[in-house]
């Protein structure tokens, strides 16, 4: 464990999924144990992942089942940031989103209308989605050419699995900004200071006294270091100690693996 000039008193902690507290089904060593104790000692923690794969209530369900008692609301994830985000900037809007099936849902409990005619579409969200082709991209093209926004969940290049790594919506992002030749107007995912604000608002503590604790640089440090959070790095992911020493992003603390943030945790409080 190495430390650098973090703050202390932490209450509450903003815990990444990928890489930090389960690799696939498989959670890292100690984290079940690490998240007990936290809570037993009175922190608040709250589940902050990028990934729209799954709905709040599908990782609530995975983290009980892997041995760390969740409910729906302590999830944050970034389709459930998009929707609020695109329902409460244009209600009702018409998008059109390059993602899977509990994206679409969450866009639809939003009051979003889901639309497939580029002419009539509003918004194109780009999205990490196992099942992007040429057809869902000629889609996002075509509407963006026709003057729709367009707004991303994630920014992230891969996600992190059990044995290595799979390409993200990073890979969707590119293709329509080489293919349409505009930016990305609205990336609401980590590091943006949207989900940051839903899940201070879920955790209920203050920024001050908050740590976020992840695997990725460019986005969970990076996030917790511009928002003034306790950046917590845990080398379990898809960073390495190699990746920190070239790095201009530099978190308050580094930890092998969840398994150490309890020793963490009484260092800070």
């Amino acid at each position: 464990m190495s430390f650098a000039s973090g703050c202390h008193g932490v209450e509450g902690y903003l815990l990444d999924l990928d890489g930090t507290v389960y690799l696939s089904d498989r959670l890292i060593d100690g984290a079940a144990e690490t998240i007990s104790t936290l809570r037993s000692r009175g922190r608040r923690i709250v589940f902050l992942t990028n990934k729209p794969l799954y709905s709040r209530d599908d990782y609530a369900r995975k983290l009980t089942r892997l041995g760390i008692p969740t409910a729906e609301a302590d999830v944050v994830n970034s389709s459930y940031v998009l929707s609020r985000y695109l329902a409460n900037r244009d209600p009702g809007a018409r998008v059109y989103a390059i993602g899977e099936p509990p994206l679409l849902a969450e866009l639809e409990e939003a009051g979003l209308s889901l639309c497939d005619d580029p002419g009539k579409i509003e918004y194109v969200i780009a999205a990490f989605d196992r099942t992007f082709d040429y057809e869902k991209l000629n889609i996002g093209f075509q509407a963006i050419r026709c003057g729709a926004h367009f707004v991303a969940t994630n920014p992230d290049r891969t996600c992190p699995v059990d044995g290595g790594e799979i390409p993200d919506a990073a890979g969707v992002i590119a293709a329509l900004e080489a293919t349409t030749g505009k930016k990305v107007e609205a990336v609401v995912g980590k590091p943006s200071p949207v989900i940051v604000s839903v899940a201070l608002d879920r955790l209920g503590v203050s920024r001050e006294h908050c740590a976020m604790v992840g695997d990725r640089l460019e986005t969970d440090i990076r996030m917790a270091r511009d928002t003034g959070l306790t950046a917590i790095l845990t080398l379990s992911g898809v960073t390495s100690r190699a990746d920190l020493a070239v790095s201009k992003i530099e978190p308050d603390y580094v930890i092998e693996s969840i398994a150490a943030l309890g020793d963490l945790d009484e260092r800070l409080n």
